[in-house]
């Protein structure tokens, strides 16, 4: 497996890009404004978006992408999530007002996008490759999500907070190798980071006391504006673990 980091910023500005990661060529993870990198010829491979949850910054370019290659593809691009965030991408994103629902344009037998519903914990194999789906704790439904090749394991939690169910499925994942998760606020805001159920440094370091098993840990979600900050005070809280910050154009093989 190859995953290719498109986005992964917490904001946008001086050339940051929402969270999307492309796997091999044909899978996204997350679909934010990172997806706006790609050429027409990468986009028209893409048969598979996996989404963490509904909130923008994860789902702005699925309409964009759609729109874009859906006429060109030869069958429907498959959203794959829980129900829960289905149910709000329908209402409330592909409705007609925000934006066209694809899943009943050109027509209803052959449209240009289809959803499928996820469950927690049950995998989804596609040519050889394993997705599954891992316990979230934001402020909507979400999931976070393992991506499994056989010899390795790549875990991105998506948007969350403190979260004892996530560990317990990561600490199950023998071939763990790399773990991407989340720190949105610095610390002096961790009253709003526990508001709006995101992670910042000191809970962060609360959380990474619970992981088991060994991997390269990378940071993802930074505020532009908090980048260096937030980095900063993750290197004081939990430096033991050589935590990295996740970058734009990132390929992890595993």
């Amino acid at each position: 497996m190859k995953l290719r980091v498109l986005g992964c910023s917490g904001g946008i500005g001086g050339g940051a890009q929402t969270t999307a990661m492309l796997l091999d060529d044909d899978v996204l993870l997350d679909a934010g404004t990172g997806v706006g990198s790609l050429g027409v010829e990468e986009m028209v491979k893409i048969d598979h978006i996996f989404v963490t949850h509904a909130h923008l910054d994860h789902v702005a370019f699925i309409p964009f992408l759609v729109d874009t290659v859906g006429s060109i593809r030869t069958k429907p691009l498959t959203i794959h999530a829980i129900q829960a965030t289905l149910d709000i991408l329908q209402a409330h994103l592909f409705n007609w007002q925000i934006w066209p629902d694809f899943t009943k344009i050109p027509d209803n037998n052959l449209p240009y996008m289809r959803y499928e519903a996820l469950s927690l914990g049950h995998t989804i194999e596609l040519n050889g490759r394993k997705i599954t789906p891992l316990p979230a704790n934001h402020v909507i439904p979400a999931v976070g999500y393992q991506l499994d090749s056989g010899s390795g394991s790549l875990v991105f939690t998506g948007d969350t907070t403190t979260n004892d169910a996530l560990w317990t499925a990561v600490n199950k994942i023998e071939n763990l190798k790399y773990l991407i998760i989340e720190s949105a606020f610095c610390n002096k805001k961790r009253d709003i980071a526990i508001r709006s159920k995101h992670l910042c440094p000191s809970l962060l370091a609360e959380e990474l006391e619970k992981l088991e098993q060994t991997a390269e840990i990378f940071i993802t979600h930074l505020k532009p504006s908090e980048a260096d900050a937030i980095m900063r005070e993750i290197q004081q809280c939990i430096g033991r673990y050589s935590p990295q910050r996740l970058e734009q154009d990132q390929l992890f093989e595993f």
